[in-house]
């Protein structure tokens, strides 16, 4: 026996038709879902090595400036490399005019 379309009814071609539609497009659908779900979790692996990455750069660099500066409070400077800046300075150097306290020295901050 030979299967013949014509002798199927319009209305039952168009719900077999409707039904494959519905099956292709959730096909679709359900493969662009998963193409989101790689490319978010890409992204996010993506992100996670970057930030990584940076935390890892300032840990370090503040790591460097922790152990120059240790180090920089241990060295001792020869006698005749120590200035006191208020004094052999002042002539060269007078200041600037401050509004209500007159003028002041430019300071030199050791620890900073």
């Amino acid at each position: 026996m030979q299967f013949d379309l014509s002798a199927v009814e319009t209305g039952t071609m168009v719900v077999i038709g409707t039904l494959v539609f519905a099956v292709i497009i959730g096909a679709f659908m359900m493969v662009s879902a998963f193409a989101a779900m790689v490319l978010v979790g890409v992204g996010r692996l993506a992100w996670y090595l970057v930030a990584g990455a940076l935390v890892g750069l300032v840990h370090g660099i503040n790591h460097g400036w922790d152990r120059l500066v240790h180090h920089a409070s241990t060295v001792e400077m020869p006698a005749d490399f120590q200035v006191d800046f208020g004094t052999d300075f002042r002539s060269d150097f007078p200041g600037q005019a401050s509004p209500s306290t007159g003028t002041y020295p430019r300071v030199v901050l050791r620890d900073s």
